[in-house]
C-alpha cells in the first residue's frame, strides 16, 4: 500500500489551466462583490445567534447524592454544572479517542510494513489508556451523582469539533503520516483539556478528581510526545 505523497495529475491550481484560469479572474472581478458586503452577514450570524437557544444543557440530578452535590455547590457559590459538564466532555472525547485509534491500527495493519510493529504497539497502548480515562470519567460522574449517559452541551460541541478527525483517519485514502497529523492534533486538545479539567477540580474542592485528573493529564502528555515523534519518522520516510 503506497500512500507516499507524490507528483500526479492534480487539477486544483490555475497553472493547469492557463487559458480558463485568467478568464476566471476576470469573470470574478467583473461581477463584483456581493451587494450585501460582510456587514450584512455579520448581521444575519449575530441575529441568528442572539434567537438561538443553548446547545443542550446539564441534566437535572436524577438521584440523591447529585440533588445533594448541587445544592451544597450552590450554597458555597459555586457552578457544579459546569464541572459535569467538562466531565462528560472529557468522557464523550476519551470514548471518540478510542475510535480514532482503532481506525488508525486498521491503516497501520493494511500497510503491511515490518517497519511500523513498534508504531503499532504505541498505538494499541495508547488505545487502552484512552479507555481507561473513559471508564475513569464515568466512574467520577457517577460517584457525582450524575448521569454518564447524558450527552452535555460541552460533550455535544466536541463531538462536532472532531467531525473532521474521524473523516481524516477512516478515509481509505489518506496515509499513515496523515492520520498520525490528525491524532496529534486529537492529543494537543485532549492534554489542554484535561489541564482545565484539574484546574476546574481543585477550584471547587475535588481534591481526589484532581488528583487522578492530573494523573490522565500526564499520560495525554506522554501520548502527545510519542505521536510526535512518530509522525516525524512517517514524514521523514516519504522525504527519501
Amino acid at each position: 500500500m503506497d500512500k507516499a505523497t507524490k507528483t500526479g495529475m492534480n487539477r486544483t491550481g490555475m497553472q493547469m489551466a492557463p487559458v480558463q484560469g485568467p478568464m476566471q479572474v476576470k469573470f470574478a472581478l467583473d461581477q463584483g462583490p456581493s451587494p450585501g458586503g460582510m456587514q450584512a452577514a455579520v448581521a444575519q450570524r449575530t441575529a441568528a445567534i442572539v434567537s438561538a437557544g443553548q446547545l443542550g444543557s446539564v441534566p437535572v440530578p436524577a438521584t440523591g447524592k447529585g440533588v445533594l452535590t448541587t445544592v451544597a455547590g450552590k450554597l458555597t457559590g459555586r457552578n457544579p454544572e459546569v464541572l459535569i459538564d467538562k466531565l462528560g466532555q472529557r468522557a464523550a472525547y476519551e470514548r471518540s479517542g478510542v475510535r480514532l485509534y482503532e481506525a488508525m491500527l486498521v491503516k497501520v495493519e493494511a500497510d503491511r510494513d515490518d517497519r511500523n510493529t513498534g508504531l503499532r504497539t504505541d498505538l494499541i497502548k495508547i488505545r487502552d489508556e484512552e479507555e481507561a480515562h473513559f471508564h475513569m470519567l464515568v466512574d467520577i460522574i457517577e460517584k457525582l451523582g450524575a448521569d454518564p449517559t447524558a450527552q452535555t452541551p460541552g460533550a455535544d460541541a466536541s463531538a462536532m469539533a472532531s467531525l473532521g478527525l474521524v473523516q481524516v483517519l477512516t478515509d481509505p485514502r489518506t496515509s499513515i503520516s496523515q492520520g498520525l497529523e490528525a491524532l496529534l492534533t486529537a492529543e494537543l486538545t485532549d492534554h489542554a483539556s484535561w489541564e482545565l479539567l484539574t484546574e476546574l477540580a481543585e477550584q471547587q474542592g475535588h481534591d481526589d478528581l484532581a488528583a487522578q485528573s492530573r494523573e490522565a493529564e500526564a499520560a495525554e502528555a506522554r501520548h502527545t510526545t510519542i505521536i510526535r515523534q512518530w509522525l516525524r519518522e512517517f514524514v521523514a520516510r516519504d522525504a527519501t
